[in-house]
């Protein structure tokens, strides 16, 4: 029954209950006037949110005040920079019911989402500048943690140059610019996102070292570069995709180069890392072929590209990066 706390987390952050209280505390009324929840529903739902260790209650019965965790107040608050909440808003708004359809994927193996009856997310998504700025930005959330802990864990300091493939917003090339200025990275994006990685390195203050190149990673040559970064890429694609990229990117990448994949990457076991092997089930509902891999599946396929050797850094959570060495 674990859906149950899921859908309890997600309505909250629908509702953006965690924003609402900020760093203060509300009693249940106040909660209840600003978010218009029913009076059946408002005690059940924040206590239940307690339980779960998502907000702190201060006092018993009706006088008693809620407020924040340090992670919901640090993660779940809107107003917060280190918000990662964007991508909780799109696990409510489409995978939640979109996942309702998991037997039939699994007996079928055809995607479950918008493309059932004919839509396309990503063509909808890229198609709308304002919202492909709030997926990015939400990618960007849910991406820092690895970010961070990959510029803290891997020496950059032999690059000279670093290529984010499907770069995004371009968070981690203005991060890895902010931390070893002697980078020159570049982000390799489609088109519409050009505009929106302008704005969001021009507000990290690092527009003149961080370049913008417009292209699609299958129909394009890759950026030449020491280090080629792909941040959850190559699982959105079946294996003769991903083997493509790897063999570009071999490619691309100057002698002595790296290539490092941020992935949920697989225990080779497969016993062990659940959020990914989810995450591969996830890959079933959204797409044709996308699938999440071990290290031994990314070890093969770099060694057929050319590579020398690969290696797994555990980065945050479940999440790892798979580098592959020229």
């Amino acid at each position: 029954m674990g859906f149950w706390a899921s859908k309890a987390l997600l309505s909250a952050v629908e509702l953006e209950l965690f924003t609402a209280l900020g760093a203060g505390g509300k009693t249940g009324a106040e909660i209840s006037d600003r978010l218009g929840l029913h009076p059946r529903s408002q005690f059940d739902f924040l206590d239940s949110l307690v339980s779960l260790g998502l907000l702190e209650r201060d006092g018993d019965g009706p006088q008693a005040r809620y407020r924040n965790t340090d992670e919901t107040a640090a993660f779940l608050d809107k107003s917060q920079p280190s918000y990662v909440g964007g991508i909780l808003e799109m696990a409510n708004s489409r995978l939640y019911g979109f996942w309702d359809n998991l037997t039939e994927a699994l007996q079928t193996g055809a995607p479950q989402n918008e493309a059932k009856t004919g839509g396309d997310f990503f063509g909808v998504l890229y198609a709308d500048e304002k919202r492909l700025e709030e997926f990015l930005r939400a990618m960007q959330g849910v991406q820092m943690g690895n970010f961070l802990t990959l510029l803290e864990q891997v020496d950059f300091s032999a690059a000279a140059t670093l290529c984010d493939v499907g770069g995004g917003n371009g968070t981690l090339c203005g991060l890895a610019v902010q931390r070893h200025p002697h980078l020159s990275a570049t982000v390799f994006d489609l088109p519409p996102v050009v505009p929106v990685a302008q704005r969001h390195l021009t507000a990290m203050g690092v527009n003149q070292q961080v370049h913008i190149v417009a292209g699609d990673f299958f129909a394009d040559d890759l950026p030449r570069a020491d280090v080629i970064v792909m941040g959850n890429i190559l699982h959105d694609w079946d294996e003769g995709q991903k083997t493509t990229l790897i063999a570009k990117a071999h490619k691309a990448l100057n002698d002595g180069g790296r290539l490092i994949a941020i992935e949920n990457v697989i225990d080779d076991a497969r016993r062990e890392n659940t959020f990914g092997l989810l995450m591969s089930l996830n890959m079933l509902i959204e797409l044709p072929g996308g699938f999440d891999y071990t290290g031994a599946q990314f070890d093969r396929w770099c060694l057929d590209a050319g590579f020398v050797r690969t290696e797994i850094i555990r980065l945050a959570g479940p999440s790892s990066a798979a580098i592959a060495y020229k």
